[in-house]
């Protein structure tokens, strides 16, 4: 289910609870509200409830329809006697997590016309140059691509189109690669200002997570394994934190031995230690990481376009230098042939 779409239901689920509507009741005003292609998993959620089980077992008979980590903190919600509010920082979370993902599609906005622009002016000059003719009487190849007028205008949009297919299945599969933690993470963490802003990312996640479970009064082992879920790309191994609690470290102890958190988390979690206020110290930090992450991504689409423009002017500049050599090359011709 979309981020958002799931962010509204459990909001609007965790006000009902709240006002004393049943989950049974407050369930069947959903079914109606999703789109067609989600509704058979929603009805599937409302047979199990109305035969007794409870909300995250409910859930859990819709396949992938919920995501891990709503799973695994619905199901805290229904020990712990928290449903409304777990539902309710749940809602929040995701949202969150929505309006994070716009802000990064939105810097990536200019950089997409620009490029787009580009793509134009350069299919511009290819067929524009099918009507400037040499004294030999043939187009001039302005770009130097052999590419001139109609047909070479034809042949650039193929070339184009079949770049674009290439990148779109490419990405498709970066993509599946970032979600099994393959090679497409160790890469993009190279990538500089990128992998700065992801690395931050995941740390947000992982703290916002964490600050949950632990405010429900998770044991840390159980805390570590949800935060995880919703965090992936930081490959934190669950088993190995919880033997260093077993061995007696302190939870701060036990993060800097997985070595996979930045320095910022496990001193605040050292803090929330001392202090009895480690939930509330991993919810600041989440909100700074998410700062730090929003401005990575602001910073690596402001490169990116950056690097757009440079394109566009290295294409001007080769375009001036062409038509400038072809008049010279021209005056020269016809003062030889005097």
């Amino acid at each position: 289910m979309p981020t958002k779409l799931l962010a509204d239901l459990l909001g609007r689920l965790s006000t009902a609870l709240s006002a004393g509507i049943g989950i049974r009741r407050a369930w069947k005003g959903e079914v109606e509200r999703v789109p067609r292609r989600h509704r058979s998993a929603l009805e599937e959620v409302g047979r199990r409830l109305e035969a007794g089980d409870g909300l995250a077992a409910a859930f859990r008979s819709a396949g992938d329809t919920f995501p891990p980590f709503v799973l695994g903190m619905v199901e805290v919600g229904e020990r712990t006697g928290h449903e409304a509010e777990i539902l309710r920082d749940l809602s929040r979370s995701l949202d969150h997590a929505v309006r994070t993902r716009r802000a990064l599609l939105a810097a990536l906005v200019k950089p997409a016309l620009q490029l787009v622009a580009a793509i134009l002016v350069v299919g511009f000059l290819i067929w524009i140059a099918g009507s400037i003719r040499g004294l030999d009487g043939r187009p001039v190849d302005i770009l130097g691509t052999g590419l001139v007028g109609g047909g070479g205008l034809v042949a650039y949009a193929c070339i184009v189109a079949t770049v674009l297919l290439a990148l779109a299945i490419l990405l498709r599969a970066a993509l599946a690669s970032w979600r099994r933690r393959g090679i497409a993470r160790p890469l993009v963490d190279r990538v500089p200002l990128l992998g700065a802003a992801t690395r931050a990312s995941e740390a947000a996640a992982w703290c916002r997570a964490a600050s949950m479970a632990g405010s429900a009064g998770l044991d840390i082992g159980r805390l570590v394994r949800l935060a995880s879920q919703v965090a992936p790309g930081l490959a934190l191994d669950a088993d190995r934190v919880e033997a260093g609690l077993r061995g007696g470290a302190t939870f701060a102890e036990s993060l800097r031995g997985a070595g996979v958190f930045p320095a910022a988390v496990v001193e605040g979690v050292a803090v929330g230690e001392l202090t009895g206020t480690t939930p509330e110290k991993l919810d600041r930090l989440a909100t700074q990481f998410d700062e730090e992450a929003r401005r990575g991504f602001e910073a690596a689409a402001a490169a990116a376009g950056g690097i757009v423009w440079a394109i566009v002017a290295g294409l001007i500049i080769v375009v001036i230098f062409r038509i400038f050599s072809f008049y010279v090359g021209t005056i020269q011709s016809v003062m030889n042939s005097r």
